[in-house]
C-alpha cells in the first residue's frame, strides 16, 4: 500500500502515527484548489524527518503519502466536529486554517466524492493502524500509539493567542494512563525552554480518542508542535539546528512511552 500510505515495522511496543504528514494531491483535486491551498500550507511540515529517529528506538511508524486536504485521516468518516462550537476543518476540509477556502467557488466536493475518498484513502491508513496496534499488543501485551502533528504557532481562525511550544493531548485523561500522562508531563517540565500544556486546546484528534484505551492495553497520546520550534513558518524551511534541539526533548518523551 505504499501508494497509499508507508509503514514500518518495529519491534518496541511504540507506534508513531504521522497523518498529517502527507503533502501530495491528485491532480484531479489539484486543479480545483485555489492557489493559496495548492502549497498544501496545513501540512504538519516535515514530521516524518522530525520523528526519523524513532525507528532507533525500535517504533513502527505509519505515514501517508496524501495532503490532508484530499481526506483528513484525523477526523472521524461521518465527520463529526472534534470541536463542537470551536473553528476547526473538517474529513475533507473545504477551509484552510487561515479561514480561506481550499476549493475554487462551486469545485467543492460532494457527498459521493467524500465517500469514495474515505473508501480509498482513509480506511486503508486506519485498518493498517489498528492491524499495527494489534500486532504490536499480542508481541508485548501493550501498545502506545503517538501521534505526532505540528501547526504553526499563529492562527486566529482556530485559536487565541500563540500556542504553547508543546501540546500534549491525552482525550482529557482517557486515550493513556495517568501514570503514562504523568511521566511525560514530568518530561514536559524538565525542558524548561519549551513552553507547554497538557489538554489545552488541542486534546488530541479522533485517532487518538479513538484508539486510545488504556484498559484494553492499548495507550494513545497526541503531541502537537507550534512549528517555530524547528522550522520556519513562512517559508515552511526545515531548520537542523531547532530540529535538533527539539529532538532531544522527542527522544526522552518516546522513552518514557516505553517504560
Amino acid at each position: 500500500m505504499d501508494d497509499i500510505f508507508h509503514l514500518h515495522q518495529g519491534d518496541a511496543p511504540l507506534l508513531v502515527s504521522l497523518p498529517h504528514d502527507g503533502t501530495e494531491v491528485p491532480a484531479d483535486i489539484a486543479a480545483r484548489l485555489t492557489d493559496s491551498a495548492r502549497r498544501v500550507p496545513d501540512t504538519d511540515w516535515h514530521v516524518s524527518r522530525l520523528y526519523a529517529f524513532a525507528r532507533e528506538l525500535g517504533a513502527s511508524i505509519i505515514r501517508p503519502r496524501y495532503s490532508r486536504y484530499v481526506v483528513d485521516l484525523n477526523r472521524p468518516p461521518d465527520d463529526t466536529s472534534l470541536y463542537p462550537g470551536q473553528n476547526t476543518t473538517g474529513l475533507c476540509p473545504v477551509t484552510q486554517f487561515s479561514g480561506e477556502p481550499v476549493y475554487l467557488p462551486g469545485a467543492e466536493p460532494d457527498e459521493a466524492e467524500i465517500a469514495r475518498r474515505v473508501e480509498l484513502y482513509w480506511r486503508p491508513y486506519h485498518d493498517n493502524l489498528d492491524a499495527e496496534l494489534q500486532r504490536i499488543r499480542g508481541r508485548h501485551g501493550r501498545a502506545v500509539l503517538w501521534e505526532g502533528h505540528s501547526i504553526r504557532g499563529t492562527l486566529p481562525y482556530l485559536f487565541e493567542g500563540a500556542l504553547p511550544d508543546l501540546n500534549l493531548g491525552t482525550a482529557a485523561g482517557h486515550s493513556c494512563s495517568p501514570r503514562l500522562q504523568q511521566r511525560l508531563a514530568e518530561v514536559l517540565a524538565a525542558h524548561p525552554q519549551y513552553t507547554h500544556v497538557v489538554d489545552g486546546r488541542f486534546k488530541g484528534g479522533y485517532i487518538t480518542r479513538h484508539y486510545g484505551a488504556p484498559e484494553t492495553g492499548v495507550e494513545a497520546v497526541q503531541l502537537e508542535l507550534a512549528q517555530r520550534t524547528y522550522m520556519d513558518e513562512e517559508s515552511f524551511t526545515y531548520d537542523p539546528q531547532r530540529a535538533e534541539a527539539l529532538q532531544q526533548v522527542l527522544r526522552a518523551l518516546l522513552q518514557a512511552a516505553m517504560e
